[in-house]
């Protein structure tokens, strides 16, 4: 199938026929020149929906015992927090 790369704007473009297409809506993909080929990635977003694979990754004993002990240390905030504007 052929396409035509065209100017659009300052950047090249190309338009993908629809029998190609693999995105139902505009969406971020990643871009790879590999020689002489560009090879489109669509770049898969992180959401909260897959949040239950991540945590059936962990073992079941995992943090069984609790976090180890770490010391806390004084902190300056000296000068770290700024007044807010009178209004």
């Amino acid at each position: 199938m052929l396409t035509r790369i065209f100017q659009s704007g300052n950047s090249l473009a190309v338009r993908i026929p629809k029998e190609l297409g693999f995105a139902l809506e505009a969406q971020d993909a990643e871009l790879e020149r590999v020689g002489n080929t560009l090879v489109l990635r669509l770049v898969q977003r992180d959401t909260l929906a897959d949040i239950g694979d991540v945590f059936a990754a962990f073992s079941p004993g995992f943090m069984s015992q609790g976090r180890e002990f770490q010391a806390e240390h004084e902190r300056d905030w000296q000068g770290h927090a700024q007044p807010r504007p009178q209004d």
